[in-house]
């Protein structure tokens, strides 16, 4: 079905509907008009990383786990299982009547908010600190989402527009002020690409951005979105966003009044229940039918562009059992270890997956399902933690685990027990030969609005990036009394973990929040069955310290972009078991507005291995605001040892102009270079691995 014949038959639709209908159908959870063959839709779903909240499912490795790969044509994969499995659950809930919430076919993902501050709790839903990854990463898995047949397989929704990174417990009531030339250089480029892309919906964000919310944000809903990009999908409210309007903001003195500025602003559908109030704004003459009736067409237009209303419906034919299948497991699996990045080695590993050694798996992560979860996630069939993952790749070796502490509670033992543990995970380091110590977060505490406040966690956000003093309490006494620690963080952001354990370690990984088979893919890096492959999607700095304000939306001073600091781990940086060596760069097609570079890489190790070949525009003698460095290509390669390649990385010249104070991009008026390698051309990745980079004037 072409867009035009979803927006005629959305149009002849609708005409047929009284303005109490149309109005009912704007809500996420529209009823049914039986009258016209309307059965009722329930909106809101979610996708982050699988199918979420409505049972079994596929749960690949959360978002900024995905961003690690480094590897935009993974996620167009896994946003294509997704997709499928998306539809064989709606197909058995169609068959059984069964319309409820989170099983529907319009998916709220993926969230393309820049990672700006390592402080923000919901940093783990997004792609990373980067604009050109957030926006790679973001049309490729949209693309897996929706498809390119002749219906939307699902629908996807770039979130949350615009300006909207934290803190968490602000949103209701923040105003972001940002500049124009931050609010075209970082904020809003992955929206414009995955806009362009084809995406099917834009969600807003709950804050006010420059003075104005941003569900009724005419100037960023009508004059940027649907005029300067052409946006022609349908807009959706956060959840509760158009009655924080007149609550929160206090914006206007009625929710009738939110309601109207949020619909005449170019809100479509409402996910709360803001839009009850439509009518009587209606009555107040505040808005139109005519307002309502362009809403009403637009949401029509995608349950169309879906093949609700087709007597044969799209996709009907994909079975149940592809659900939780083999080859989506297999695929989870690649992402897991994708995903996985090595921060540290000293040599030690890999380990001898043969070793008749003890090794004692410890830590509030150890045996931990939640923190293979992330948030926003599904129901995996099977979880393999990594104190499971140990066991099964490490088979000849005695394998014990225990808790050792508490995520952040430090206290004494009471009547249920399970407190105080820290001396019995002392114990199993004591009588081991390697420890795997396993820290971190979880969802519970890093995450969306979650009504935590304490000295580590404020309503979801981190106040700080040292791990609770219980798990360090315990970490620093295992390395009293193990020699061999390897350290698996699994968290959705940054975290230190001091210089006593940062020295001690032999290895350090972080594993993000990596999925059902995280544990697995931890194990089998550590016992060199895979050679790592991941790279940091943010910068992991040594303190907040070196921020700025979380409240300061200036770009001034953060991320790799604009920190003239030292970091402890640097953006793009992630250690492997082989080496590789690039020859040869050259630019083989300089268009307009497309460059084409190849590079040959050459795996000079003695194992098998995956590069992420990574091109960065640096400008020099610029008379206007620039990036230090701008990641503009991407491409994984797989080599086998020995094995040499020639790699083409294509690059928008998008990414390698500069925005004025006015927000406008133009060619930069100083010299721009490229480089291409492994990692970005700083000092610090220098120091930590090996500096092979070629660099390429323009």
């Amino acid at each position: 079905m072409t867009k035009e014949q979803a927006k005629r038959q959305a149009k002849e639709l609708v005409a047929r509907m009284t303005a109490e209908e149309k109005v009912s159908q704007l809500l996420y959870n529209s009823p049914a008009i039986d009258r016209l063959g309307i059965p009722d839709y329930n909106w809101w779903n979610e996708a982050s990383h699988g199918v979420a909240r409505s049972g079994m499912a596929t749960v690949f490795p959360h978002a900024i786990a995905l961003a690690a790969t480094f590897d935009p044509a993974l996620l167009g994969q896994i946003g294509d299982a997704v997709s499928t499995e998306a539809r064989a659950k709606y197909n058995n809930s169609i068959l059984h009547n069964d319309r409820d919430i989170y099983k529907g076919l319009t998916y709220w993902t993926p969230n393309i908010n820049i990672f700006r501050d390592p402080r923000w709790g919901r940093g783990q839903e997004t792609f990373g600190e980067d604009p050109y990854l957030t926006a790679a990463m973001g049309m490729e898995y949209i693309g897996g989402l929706q498809g390119d047949g002749e219906f939307l397989k699902s629908a996807a929704c770039s979130k949350h527009y615009a300006v909207h990174s934290g803190p968490e417990n602000l949103r209701h009531t923040f105003n972001a002020e940002v500049s124009e030339h931050d609010l075209w250089e970082t904020y809003l480029p992955a929206f414009e690409w995955t806009v362009k892309a084809g995406v099917a919906g834009v969600m807003g964000a709950y804050n006010r951005t420059n003075g104005e919310p941003c569900c009724s944000h005419s100037r960023l809903i009508h004059e940027i979105l649907r005029e300067q990009w052409g946006f022609d999908g349908y807009f959706v409210s956060d959840c509760g966003a158009i009655t924080d309007i007149c609550e929160y903001h206090h914006y206007t003195d009625t929710m009738a009044e939110a309601a109207a500025l949020a619909l005449k602003g170019g809100c479509n559908l409402n996910c709360g229940g803001a839009y009850t109030h439509l009518m009587e704004a209606y009555e107040q003459d505040l808005i139109t039918e005519e307002d309502i009736t362009i809403a009403a067409e637009k949401v029509f237009e995608i349950r169309y562009l879906l093949g609700e209303f087709e007597e044969n419906r799209p996709y009907a034919d994909i079975p149940f059992d592809k659900l939780d299948c083999a080859e989506h497991r297999a695929l989870n699996l690649q992402a897991a270890e994708e995903c996985m990045v090595l921060l540290k080695n000293d040599g030690y590993l890999p380990l001898d997956v043969h070793t008749d050694k003890k090794i004692a798996v410890i830590g509030h992560n150890a045996m931990s399902v939640v923190a293979l979860e992330g948030n926003y996630n599904g129901m995996a069939s099977e979880y393999i933690t990594i104190a499971d993952g140990m066991r099964r790749v490490f088979t000849d070796a005695s394998v014990r685990a225990a808790k050792g502490s508490n995520i952040w509670v430090d206290n004494r033992n009471d009547c249920t027990g399970f407190t105080n543990m820290i001396s019995e995970g002392i114990a199993y380091a004591q009588n081991a030969d390697i420890t795997v110590l396993c820290l971190g977060l979880d969802c519970h505490i890093e995450g969306e609005e979650n009504g935590m406040h304490n000295e580590y966690f404020e309503n979801g956000d981190k106040m700080q990036l040292r791990l609770p003093k219980t798990q360090m309490d315990l970490a620093e006494a295992v390395c009293d009394v193990c020699e061999n620690v390897i350290v698996v963080v699994l968290a959705g952001s940054a975290v230190d973990l001091g210089e006593k354990l940062t020295g001690h370690a032999r290895a350090i990984i972080h594993g993000w929040y990596p999925g059902a088979v995280g544990g697995l893919a931890a194990a089998r890096l550590i016992g060199g069955l895979y050679s790592p492959s991941g790279k940091l999607p943010v910068t992991f700095y040594r303190s907040v310290e070196d921020l700025p304000e979380f409240t300061d939306y200036s770009m001034a001073g953060r991320t790799y972009r604009y920190f003239s600091g030292e970091p402890m781990y640097p953006f793009g940086y992630g250690l492997s078991y082989t080496s590789f060596r690039y020859q040869d760069a050259k630019i083989l097609q300089d268009t307009e507005d497309v460059l084409e570079i190849s590079v040959t890489v050459e795996n000079t190790g003695a194992m098998d291995g995956m590069e992420k070949v990574q091109v960065y525009g640096s400008f020099t003698d610029s008379r206007t605001v620039t990036p230090i460095r701008q990641l503009c290509g991407l491409q994984a390669v797989k080599l086998a040892a020995g094995e040499k390649k020639t790699v083409t990385v294509e690059v928008q010249k998008y990414w390698l102009k500069a925005v004025l104070e006015d927000g406008s991009r133009v060619p930069a008026d100083g010299k721009v270079l490229l480089t291409v390698g492994g990692h970005q051309p700083d000092a610090r990745s220098a120091a930590l691995c090996p500096d092979n980079l070629i660099t390429v004037e323009l």
